[in-house]
């Protein structure tokens, strides 16, 4: 089932339907593969078979460009997929969802864990994780005033119990600006009550900006729980390609997570349709439009003796080539 089949949008009273129907062109034309979705005009409904009624999800409207820069203010299908699999997960449903490549969807139970989310955008897979059961639950984004004007609109609009197919919400909600890698900041978020204070990091198509990539990692280290606190402490990624292979794989180097003690447990690729296959460093120069489709869902655990899963670089030699930079 296409990930985009869950959305509708959330047209007001004085809305064009024209808009809409371009907006949608991408369901409706499954060849013209739609990765993003919405628009500070164009909110958007989320519906599940699983929940009593549908989320009701605005995106943030970007002030300048410094903020349209961050691609907050759309909703990806990385978030989408990442919310159907703690949705399955959690509420033993949806078991078309299981994977031959990726853990148990057991392993997906947010139910009674403390969870961060970080540049959460539209924090659908927070969203969800309030009201499936969670015990705690801390929503960030960069800390730009109409990123998190928009974080809080979400949280308070949806964070109901008649939304949660339990009769209840988390016990603990927060929506907090952090920047990544900026720990010693007085934001309550990154302040050392949340030092390892977590047992699942959730990250969805953060990892297009390889500059960033080290201040990330730094954010997963400070926020996830030691491995002597919680053995079964996991970071969930899952990100598109739309900007090249080259640009994200880069997070994934051995070398990188070690030196914030972390590993790769799971790698695996699966597309808007529910198709999976191995994750591959390199399938040399990729179709833009194709590549769309794609995503790459990562589960991380804290380094142990055995190392963790490889994910190919040695087979890459090391560098991404001039002309894949060029995609």
């Amino acid at each position: 089932m296409s990930l985009a089949l869950r959305l509708t949008p959330a047209a007001g009273p004085t809305e064009d339907p024209e808009d809409f129907f371009g907006d949608s062109l991408g369901v409706v034309f499954q060849d013209d593969t739609l990765n993003l979705h919405g628009d500070a005009n164009h909110a958007l409904h989320y519906t599940s078979p699983h929940l009593p009624k549908p989320l009701h999800i605005s995106l943030a409207d970007p002030e300048g460009d410094k903020d349209r820069e961050l691609f907050s203010h759309y909703l990806w299908n990385a978030s989408l997929l990442l919310a159907e699999f703690v949705e399955a997960g959690t509420l033993a449903a949806e078991p078309n969802l299981e994977s031959a490549l990726g853990p148990p969807l057991t392993d997906f139970d947010i139910s009674d864990l403390a969870t961060i989310e970080l540049g959460a955008g539209a924090a659908l897979p927070s969203l969800l994780a309030t009201l499936l059961g969670a015990r705690r639950v801390v929503m960030t984004d960069y800390p730009a005033p109409a990123v998190i004007s928009n974080l809080r609109a979400n949280a308070q609009r949806n964070v109901k119990s008649e939304f949660s197919p339990l009769g209840k919400i988390a016990e603990d909600v927060l929506v907090e600006g952090h920047a990544w890698g900026e720990l010693s900041s007085s934001s309550s978020s990154s302040s050392e009550i949340n030092h390892h204070a977590f047992d699942r990091v959730m990250i969805c198509d953060c990892l297009w900006m390889p500059w960033q990539h080290a201040n990330l990692l730094a954010s997963i280290d400070w926020f996830l729980k030691t491995k002597e606190e919680s053995p079964d402490a996991r970071c969930w990624c899952v990100a598109g390609f739309h900007s090249g292979r080259w640009a994200m794989r880069e997070f994934f180097r051995r070398e990188k997570l070690r030196a914030v003690g972390l590993e790769v447990e799971r790698i695996w690729e699966r597309d808007c349709d529910g198709v999976e296959r191995e994750w591959v460093w390199d399938r040399g120069n990729e179709d833009p439009g194709e590549r769309k489709r794609w995503l790459t869902f990562v589960v991380l655990r804290r380094e142990t003796e055995k190392g963790g899963m490889s994910v190919g670089e040695v087979e890459m030699a090391g560098e991404a080539s001039g002309e894949e930079k060029k995609e």
